[in-house]
């Protein structure tokens, strides 16, 4: 499950599923009403909190005006950022990527950079409830192994 959390903040690997696939492993090695409940509630929240993340992120970045296309090429930059410098890259080349797009499409730096700050902000909002939910499953399965679940 650490592996899933790390991997919501560090959008590399699909963190709500890893914590989800974690969870059914223990429901179905654990057996009974409780685990099952355990897991159903935690799946719950946890659909919720990837939905509600990525919503509210492709909300922000929509009324800010910023074109899907600009979003899937500065994506592609993240994920060379990925490689080429592990940890931060994903994000710093999402961002010089996404400000190199809106400069090349509005022609002036300052609503370039405006548009980067938007999507890094609204990236961070859906980290953040995507986060708050899986920390909530998992505080769920927690308090299940202190009651003996």
């Amino acid at each position: 499950m650490l592996v899933g959390v790390v991997g919501i903040v560090v959008p590399v690997l699909p963190g709500s599923l890893l914590i989800g696939a974690a969870l059914l492993v223990w429901a179905i090695t654990t057996g009974g009403p409780t685990a099952w409940l355990v897991f159903a509630t935690a799946a719950v929240l946890l659909t919720a909190g990837a939905l509600s993340g990525a919503l509210l992120t492709g909300q922000q970045v929509s009324a800010a005006g910023v074109p899907r296309s600009s979003l899937v090429l500065a994506a592609l930059a993240g994920l060379v950022g990925m490689v080429v410098v592990p940890g931060l890259g994903l994000v710093l080349f999402f961002a010089l990527g996404l400000v190199i797009m809106e400069y090349r499409r509005r022609r002036e730096l300052r609503p370039a950079l405006s548009a980067a700050w938007v999507a890094l902000r609204a990236t961070g909002l859906g980290i953040l409830v995507e986060l708050s939910t899986a920390v909530a499953a998992i505080a769920i399965w927690v308090g299940a192994q202190v009651l003996g679940a």
